[in-house]
């Protein structure tokens, strides 16, 4: 408990490990819990039923467990669950979920979060994803991991982001990012793969080789989206360590609703 600053307000239902920092004037609620090794920085608010992981760093002004702006939620017992090790830095908003979905915001491990990022009800992000300042959620988006999102990114409600995606700053999203796949504009439109973040992450050429086939089939070849789908599904063939490359591709893009598409 010496590790708590004597201005900062902790609930005595509040479950905090003894190793959890918090500094002055912050704000923590009944229904929180927080895991060994995180910082909480000077003048934030977690509240709501939030649970927070092991060793992460949440940065002052941050704003955790608020109820969603959503005119529907009628003060159920919904929630935020936050992984291990992510970096949360000033001005962020993360509100928990809604009924109408799973009831759940849920953050994974290793996320680098910048300032200013707003996640609004019932959105999933992944793990070792970087958002920059001012990237903004709407409701119910699913980001994959790895995924970079540039500075002033806003993303459309239901949209989902592909792993290892990646958009420009400014971009404004509208339809679905497949994986792999670098977008940039208002609306966003596909304008390569994340050939460079892939090599970083240790992909071999044969795997690379493979996203490039897909991103040809995707944008480069005329095809329609299921004749892209099928295409994409005969390259284990020609690149069988990609197996599971190409079986993400696929998946995701069977999860594309007609009414919300892919950026093209």
């Amino acid at each position: 408990m010496t590790l708590i600053h004597p201005t900062a307000l902790v609930d005595a239902r509040a479950e905090l490990d003894s190793t959890v920092s918090v500094g002055p004037y912050t704000i923590i609620g009944p229904h929180v819990r927080i895991n060994a090794g995180t910082t909480v920085g000077p003048h934030c608010v977690i509240e709501g039923h939030t649970t927070i992981g092991q060793d992460n760093r949440i940065f002052q002004f941050s704003s955790l467990g608020a109820v969603p702006q959503d005119k529907k939620y009628a003060n159920e017992p919904c929630e935020l669950i936050i992984g291990d090790r992510n970096t949360i830095r000033e001005f962020c908003t993360f509100n928990i979920g809604t009924p109408q979905d799973t009831g759940i915001t849920r953050i994974g491990n290793d996320n680098w979060i910048m300032a200013y990022v707003h996640l609004a009800h019932d959105c999933e992000v992944g793990n070792q994803t970087i958002f920059a300042n001012n990237t903004q959620l709407a409701g119910h988006v699913h980001v994959g991991d790895w995924a970079i999102l540039g500075g002033f990114t806003v993303v459309h409600q239901f949209v989902r982001i592909g792993a290892h995606a990646m958009t420009a700053m400014c971009s404004l999203l509208f339809a679905d990012v497949p994986p792999f796949v670098m977008c940039q504009g208002q609306p966003a439109a596909a304008r390569s793969m994340n050939f460079e973040g892939l090599r970083r992450r240790g992909f071999s050429p044969e795997r690379i080789g493979a996203v490039k086939a897909m991103h040809k089939a995707l944008y480069r070849d005329d095809l329609t989206l299921n004749q892209a789908q099928e295409f994409i599904g005969t390259l284990t063939t020609r690149f069988p360590d990609a197996a599971t490359d190409v079986d993400m591709m696929l998946t995701f893009l069977a999860g594309t609703s007609a009414q919300r598409g892919i950026v093209r």
